[in-house]
């Protein structure tokens, strides 16, 4: 009996029958290195092929799950009556819900009304018990409120409908209010009920990783799904109880007559001793952001605004991935001018903070929250604890803790304030003069020298503000910097405020995600933090496809290859976006990647950038495209401008002989240099307006115009060695137009082409015209190189000297050197290098590769040839 090969005519069946050739081919004639290839790629086709399988199945369930629904919904168009099909459905705009003629109400409205009044309200989808065809109950949620829906009196067709929806679902519900047989525990609102009329969608939740009605107690897992983690009702109420302590400290600072600042978060040097910033280019010079309103605050004291605040983001740039420490945090920041003592400072802050802990204890919310993350009620006296440095230390050591005269641990902190709750039976105090070793250099001294007028408050054995006295008296401030080894210089601004005469002053800052944590003991300040910003967030990771649907990685066999303008999108360098002119050919491999060639005296195939696919991929399809061109085309393949990667292979692999005497001339557009301030000045001063352009036929026209004389007068000087055509509007979609004009004249024109991710954007064209005054060509790309973030290049251009590679040296090596030399001086290849310095770009090696037979020494002038303009 002989046995057939299991669907011979699909894909899988071909796959395995593939893997069964495989099977089959142990023989000795199998161990070459050119069958174990063979076999390599035979493998390598048969799980390309199974993955192809695994997708189509895929899509034929979805197909089959979408003919399914479909077929419902004309079954329920022709049962239905249209006043019940009218009862649900999408929407996708508030417009289209049907009318009501009462007020959308909310669920923590509910309460409030009757047993049987009809009401309307809109809210998700918490979960679903869906007992019978017949019969379902749901559980409608509300930020923190949530009711239960009865769906009965419905046609069939409408439960099913209701039944499939995703939890999460946004949905639009109207009913009756009814009486539960029994207390709904469940739902925040136990005694009643609604008796679901209606109910229609209005956005679908779908990819849910989790439900919010059985949520992961993991913090990663629900940091990975932030705002469907934040939808939990425990955090809505977090966020409600972080936003009144927000209020009430600006209430309290507001009836002491305390004018709220906004400080700027951009600043010339570092604000505190001993913490790292964060560094951020502007405009080519340094600048940090702001560790804490500090300067700017003092610098308001001195200005008589005498008592100010502010509630604004502050940066940290340590590296410490604890519990209670972010990047960015949110600060509550004060400073006023003494006229006795600091602690005038410090009973202001201890004032707010009461007022605060008297408003969280009397919140609903609070009840929420510890449903989730329980705690006890905050303890602290009328009278705060002010406790000593020295003291504190000493309630250590009589622990048997081995302690200096120096700032806490973190360790030590929460021990000492649970000595604090033993002996004094408060969660909250203040330690006091904290040693000048533990303070930055702007802390006023104390009598002691050893410490300062300086404080820090604790909230249940943390610190969540630290405050004190600051130096007022310019010389003092310039001693104590120096002593902190900070330059004056950095300083300037900051220093004349002290020249000024300010009052003497003090301040505090307290971390609002600190605040919140401790208050509600929520274990982790992530908890308390919209979206969360610690040394870990904001991972690298590989950019991602302009256009996902040319994706090379994809299987594209039965369907139509990507357009050649996407994958230069995609995948593309500067070289790459010359294969748009006519002259090139396109080679098109089944994964859908393309080569670009023009072909040279009938002898060569000159073959320009990488190919464009999937690095991963550029094996497969180099080897494809070469046996191509010397099998079918019957030439000799000439690869040029290829990156490190491509020539490797080819060299490894292929064994070609490489070079290089060319390089790509990038440039990072977040450090270029800029032109001088007399091109700058010159161009202002002819009136020339330099800024970036949205196509038209008017402007199109003009420019044309301006390329032809542009031609005329580049044709005077002779043979013009160059690698793509003047053809600036095609493609337009991947390209950005910049321009210089006056008086409907265009003087310069700047084209940028958008590449790949990892290499960004190219000038692909910067042409300055007959006429235009110097130095705008120069201003004109400036401003290109502004508009645009990371990589960009200019280019190819010449190296100096050519460099041999694989497969090349000796006397070969040496002549094709001699001969390069020659032809740069002749043809005067590196004239715009100069032009592309004045912007600081940087060369990076590109590669000429050629196999080693059917190419002379001879045929490196052929290769000049292919890119001098062509009559």
């Amino acid at each position: 009996m002989t046995t057939k090969d299991p669907r011979p005519n699909t894909l899988t069946g071909f796959a395995l029958h593939i893997k069964g050739k495989l099977s089959r081919s142990s023989s000795p004639k199998a161990n070459g290195n050119g069958t174990d290839k063979g076999k390599a790629a035979q493998r390598h086709e048969a799980k390309r092929l199974e993955k192809q399988e695994k997708a189509e199945r895929q899509s034929r369930d979805v197909q089959r799950r979408e003919d399914k629904l479909r077929h419902e919904e004309e079954l329920a168009k022709e049962e239905d009556d249209e006043a019940t099909y009218a009862r649900y459905g999408d929407v996708a705009e508030p417009s289209e819900l049907p009318s009501y003629p009462k007020d959308i109400s909310t669920i923590d409205q509910l309460p409030t009304l009757a047993v049987g009044t009809d009401v309307a309200f809109r809210a998700r989808i918490f979960t679903q018990r869906r007992l019978s065809p017949k019969l379902d109950f749901l559980l409608f949620r509300d930020q923190e409120f949530s009711v239960q829906g009865v769906l009965a009196n419905a046609s069939p067709h409408m439960i099913r409908w209701v039944q499939r929806l995703h939890p999460e679902s946004l949905v639009h519900v109207t009913g009756c209010l009814k009486t539960p047989h029994q207390d709904v525990r469940s739902a925040t609102v136990h005694n009643l009920e609604v008796e679901v009329f209606s109910l229609h969608v209005v956005n679908e939740a779908g990819h849910l990783p989790w439900s919010n009605y059985d949520a992961p107690e993991s913090l990663h897992t629900r940091m990975q799904a932030r705002v469907l983690d934040i939808r939990h009702p425990s955090n809505i109420a977090i966020f409600k109880i972080r936003s009144m302590i927000v209020r009430q400290f600006r209430r309290t600072l507001e009836d002491l007559d305390f004018i709220e600042i906004q400080t700027p978060k951009l600043q010339p040097a570092a604000t505190e001793s001993g913490s790292e910033v964060f560094k951020v280019n502007y405009f080519g010079r340094t600048a940090f952001l702001a560790q804490s309103p500090q300067l700017a605050k003092q610098m308001a004291i001195s200005a008589d605004l005498r008592k100010v605040f502010e509630v604004g983001p502050v940066f940290r740039a340590e590296n410490s991935n604890t519990h209670r420490h972010l990047t960015e945090y949110t600060g509550l920041d004060v400073e006023m001018e003494i006229t006795k003592d600091y602690h005038e400072v410090m009973m202001t802050v201890d004032k707010c903070l009461k007022n605060i802990f008297t408003a969280v204890q009397s919140m609903p919310e609070l009840k929420v929250v510890r449903e989730r993350f329980p705690s006890e009620d905050l303890v602290w006296l009328e009278e705060t604890l002010v406790l000593p440095f020295p003291e504190g230390i000493q309630m250590l050591r009589d622990d048997g803790r081995d302690v200096a005269m120096e700032d806490l641990s973190t360790r030590d902190e929460i021990r000492l304030g649970q000595l604090v709750k033993a002996k004094y039976k408060t969660d909250y105090y203040i330690l006091d003069k904290f040693p000048a070793n533990a303070r930055p250099f702007y802390t006023h001294k104390a009598e002691d020298p050893e410490f300062t007028n300086s404080y820090d408050i604790f909230v249940r054995g943390q610190e969540i503000c630290t405050g004190g006295q600051r130096i007022h008296n310019a010389q003092l401030l310039r001693e104590s910097m120096r002593a902190a080894r900070i330059a004056e210089g950095d300083m300037v601004e900051y220093l004349a405020a002290f020249d000024l005469g300010p009052a003497p002053h003090g301040g505090a800052g307290l971390g609002l995600e600190r605040v919140v944590m401790l208050l509600l003991n929520l274990g982790d300040v992530r908890n308390a933090t919209l979206f969360h910003r610690d040394p870990k967030s904001l991972p690298a990771r590989p950019p991602s496809l302009p256009h996902p649907e040319a994706d090379t990685t994809k299987h594209w066999q039965y369907q139509e290859a990507p357009p050649i303008e996407k994958l230069i999108a995609n995948y593309g360098d500067a070289s790459n976006t010359s294969w748009l002119d006519p002259r090139f050919d396109i080679w098109r491999h089944p994964n859908g990647a393309a080569v670009g060639f023009g072909t040279q005296d009938d002898k060569f195939a000159m073959t320009i950038g990488d190919p464009l696919c999937d690095q991963s991929q550029y094996e497969e399809v180099i080897s494809a495209y070469t046996k191509y061109v010397e099998k079918d085309l019957k030439l000799t393949p000439v690869w040029m401008l290829v990156s490190k990667e491509v020539e490797e292979i080819l060299a490894r692999n292929h064994k070609w002989r490489t070079l290089t005497c060319v390089e790509e001339q990038r440039i990072n557009a977040d450090h270029h240099k800029e032109p001088s301030k007399h091109d700058m000045s010159r161009v202002e001063r002819e009136g020339i307006d330099v800024d970036e352009v949205h196509l038209n036929e008017d402007f199109k026209k003009r420019a044309d115009k301006a390329i032809e004389e542009w031609k005329a007068a580049r044709k005077e000087k002779g043979k013009q060695v160059h690698l793509t055509e003047i053809r600036p509007w095609v493609d337009s979609e991947h390209r950005r137009y910049f321009s210089a004009e006056k008086d409907g004249k265009v003087h310069a024109l700047v084209v940028l082409a958008q590449l790949a991710p990892r290499h960004g954007w190219q000038v692909k064209w910067a042409m300055d015209f007959p006429g235009s005054p110097n130095g705008t060509i120069e201003v004109l790309v400036e401003k290109a190189l502004s508009a645009v973030t990371g990589n960009v290049t200019f280019g190819v251009g010449v190296s100096e000297k050519l460099t041999p590679g694989n497969q090349l040296h000796g006397v070969r090596a040496k002549f094709l050197a001699n001969t390069y030399e020659v032809i740069m001086k002749s043809l005067s290849l590196n004239k715009k290098a100069g032009f592309r310095e004045k912007f600081g770009t940087f060369g990076e090696q590109v590669w000429i590769c050629y196999p080693r037979y059917g190419v002379g020494v001879q045929d490196l002038k052929q290769f000049v040839r292919f890119f001098e303009d062509q009559e």
